[in-house]
């Protein structure tokens, strides 16, 4: 017969694991819940033959219970341990930043987590018949905060990226507000992977005689849109059509939206669209 016992006093991590001790409903598990001196104890007993089987269960049970009822305090406690400096609602933001990083790669986050903890959980408890929950997390997990803290830096990242970002937006939004238009009417012709500029008579413009005056440019970059950017930027047009030949609107194409708002007009279906359309279909039968 195989014993274990799980010293808490977290009556969330109690309730849990009785919960998922009772979903067991194996013939050769028994378990009790005793309160002793200084902890709230569960005494396990496998009566069965396939110990090792039993043992890699419980910690399994004992990792899906760190990442369900801790890590969201765990990686709380990350940032303002070492992101002190932000305030609450900027510490509210990157933790859902840390939500948003593990929801977008959950296979890769989880199974790098749920298998470590459960290496650690089972090399433990192969050895020792009782575990103190509280001192095992801090003491013999540090690589799973290890990896926890990784996230937060991700976390912290995307949110410094993104608020550069929007500082640059406001920015440009009260230079374009406080400047006098240059031009009525400008048509943007956008593809995949380049696009058409024309003023309001269908003439080309060029971009190459706006370069000497590129002082709009900012860290934040568009590849070789900055100097779209920097063209529609000294232009000021009172109104842009942007003309979506693929019927898709990328990262620089909201930029835009942000900082001209209600001066752009989105169009995929008119004279001018459905001309560089078929022209575009012409070169690729060509």
């Amino acid at each position: 017969m195989k014993s274990i016992c799980i010293k808490t006093n977290n009556e969330t991590l109690l309730t849990y694991l009785l919960n998922e001790l009772y979903a067991c409903n194996s013939q050769d598990v028994c378990f009790s819940q005793s309160q002793f001196k200084h902890y709230n104890n569960i005494i396990i007993h496998y009566t069965g033959s396939h110990v090792d089987t039993f043992l890699h269960d419980i910690s399994n049970i004992l990792s899906y219970m760190v990442i369900d009822e801790l890590e969201e305090f765990f990686l709380k406690d990350s940032i303002s341990q070492n992101y002190f400096y932000f305030d609450a609602l900027e510490r509210k933001k990157i933790l859902d930043n840390c939500f948003d990083i593990c929801a977008d790669n959950f296979t890769n986050y989880f199974d790098k987590k749920f298998s470590y903890l459960t290496k650690q959980f089972y090399l433990y408890l192969k050895e020792n018949k009782s575990i103190v929950l509280t001192g095992f997390i801090y003491f013999r997990l540090k690589g799973y905060f290890s990896m926890l803290d990784e996230i937060v830096d991700e976390a912290v990242n995307q949110f410094i990226i993104e608020k550069e970002y929007l500082e640059f937006v406001s920015l440009l939004k009260l230079y374009i507000n406080s400047q006098t238009s240059q031009s009525d009417i400008i048509h943007l012709v956008y593809f995949k992977d380049s696009f058409i500029l024309l003023d309001k008579d269908m003439n080309s413009i060029d971009i190459h005689e706006y370069l000497l005056d590129a002082k709009y440019l900012s860290d934040i970059t568009f590849s070789n849109n900055d100097y779209l950017l920097n063209t529609l930027l000294s232009l000021l047009p009172k109104k842009m059509y942007i003309h979506l030949i693929e019927n898709r609107i990328d990262e620089f194409l909201n930029t835009l939206i942000l900082i001209f708002e209600n001066r752009i007009e989105l169009c995929t279906d008119c004279p001018i669209c459905n001309l560089y359309k078929n022209t575009k279909k012409d070169i690729k039968l060509k």
